[in-house]
């Protein structure tokens, strides 16, 4: 029935953190998104805390390929900065790895860790990148270890 279909657009997330499957996901409706509506819009999208790019503990991120921020889901202050020498909690650099990453193989997957923005402490990540034109696009999951 035509309720049915509006009702399943209001899907509700039982779990409290997001999958890597979800953060997959958001990159390829990222990709789309940005393909379709261009950079201005899209970045700003991405940006939106309460935008279709951010859902609990996943958010995108944007990247040239000189490691300068573009666009972020849940840190704001990053946009605009040259995170280039940038470390994670481990110490490891970790956007220098997704140059390398999408300069490889133009997508793939990247662990480190990051505070996550839902429970304020540094936890293991794994994030899904994808090269789009001269950026990247990315989305990470939260994987408790």
């Amino acid at each position: 029935t035509e309720l049915a279909k509006v009702i399943s657009v209001f899907s509700v997330k039982t779990e409290k953190y997001g999958t890597t499957d979800e953060a997959y996901g958001k990159v390829q409706n990222a990709v789309a998104y940005l393909k379709e509506h261009g950079r201005e819009k899209g970045f700003a999208e991405i940006g939106n805390r309460l935008g279709r790019f951010n859902d609990r503990d996943l958010y995108v991120v944007v990247y040239d390929l000189n490691g300068r921020n573009l666009a972020h889901g849940a840190f704001p202050d990053m946009v605009g900065r040259d995170l280039i020498d940038a470390k994670d909690g481990a110490g490891k650099f970790y956007v220098r790895e997704r140059l390398d990453i999408v300069k490889a193989n133009g997508k793939g997957w990247q662990n480190y860790t990051f505070t996550n923005p839902v429970t304020k402490q540094m936890e293991p990540k794994a994030m899904y990148l994808e090269k789009l034109d001269d950026y990247i696009v990315g989305c990470g999951a939260y994987t408790k270890g």
